[in-house]
């Protein structure tokens, strides 16, 4: 071995013994952190920070692995390595999961290049590729990055779990690998947070509906208020479930493909019900029935940038006309409701 050889497996040793080690084994504070996230607590510092990581004794002919930032995708891919010897390359995607990061350009070429040259990668691997998520391919241009850095990205499988067979057959993914599925399953993870997250909206809404049903001619009367807002308050809240809850569990199957239309359907359904169980004047359930529709339909289309339903493109084009529908038809309700009171 020449002198020179001698000096860069010295340098490579001391380069790669300041990289963080990261174990395939998830602890109990992984598991209640992502529990936590999954109900939109700290959700936006659940983050890792960006730069290279190993899993096991990786060296220089060891598999690169690319990962965003968020901690919930850096933890569902690393659980999957066990037994390997492998680099992880986590990106600076502000801390947004794979597939939303690369819609919005924070998982984008650009991206990849600077964390490529950040790592400095040349200097740790001898070979040139790295395996992106195959969620990450709407916002990273292979030949790009090749142009810019020198690695060559190979795509691997939708999911973490088949990353370890995808290697083994020679980084080729099987038609099932490349499937994006999205089961009830799934959806199911993503209610909690949207449940969480518009909370403050919600309780907005039902105290200004508890307010307004104690008005009369005479002024505000508390007791109103308490006899008079049973229904509009569970019927408000049985909407916000139908558009966070329902509307996601059962989306296959809710008529229409705009999701402020299926929302409207849920609430539809919901304001039905009541109105059935508890009788109302009819302009108090018209205006109800209205803000109601506005409560779901809105909750539904929160919904978009988290299936794989609807693209980004689609998305924008609903809100375009979807919002100021849902803002005309809840301001609709709340002043048919405040007449009804008066009137």
């Amino acid at each position: 071995m020449s002198i020179a050889a001698s000096v860069n497996l010295k340098d490579l040793g001391l380069l790669t013994a300041r990289i963080p080690s990261v174990s395939e084994q998830l602890t109990l504070v992984d598991k209640l952190g992502a529990l936590k996230v999954r109900f939109g607590i700290g959700r936006n510092e659940y983050k890792v920070t960006p730069g290279l990581y190993k899993v096991g004794n990786p060296d220089s002919q060891s598999d690169v692995l690319l990962s965003a930032n968020y901690k919930l995708s850096f933890d569902m891919l690393r659980k999957e390595l066990g037994g390997r010897n492998l680099w992880i390359l986590v990106v600076d995607t502000k801390g947004v999961n794979v597939w939303c990061a690369a819609g919005k350009g924070n998982f984008g070429t650009d991206v990849v290049v600077r964390g490529i040259k950040a790592a400095s990668l040349e200097s740790v691997v001898q070979h040139r590729r790295i395996i992106a998520p195959q969620l990450s391919a709407s916002g990273v241009a292979a030949h790009k990055v090749k142009e810019l850095s020198g690695f060559k990205v190979t795509f691997g499988p939708v999911l973490a779990k088949d990353i370890k067979p995808f290697i083994d057959a020679g980084y080729k993914a099987t038609p099932e690998m490349r499937r994006v599925r999205f089961p009830m399953k799934e959806r199911a993870k993503l209610i909690p947070v949207d449940f969480m997250y518009e909370k403050y909206k919600l309780l907005a809404i039902l105290a200004s509906v508890f307010v307004i049903a104690g008005l009369d001619r005479t002024g505000l009367l508390f007791g109103k208020m308490v006899s008079e807002s049973a229904f509009p308050l569970i019927t408000i809240f049985s909407a916000y479930v139908a558009g966070i809850v329902l509307t996601p569990l059962f989306l296959p199957w809710v008529p229409f493909r705009p999701f402020a239309l299926k929302g409207t359907f849920g609430g539809v359904l919901t304001s039905l019900l009541w109105i059935v169980l508890l009788h109302p004047a009819l302009p108090e359930a018209i205006a109800i029935g209205l803000i109601s529709l506005s409560v779901s339909s809105f909750m539904a289309m929160n919904f978009t940038g988290s299936s794989t339903f609807t693209s980004l493109s689609g998305v924008q084009k609903e809100m375009k006309w979807a919002i100021p529908i849902q803002i005309g038809t809840i301001a609709s309700g709340f002043l048919l409701f405040i007449l009804s009171k008066l009137l």
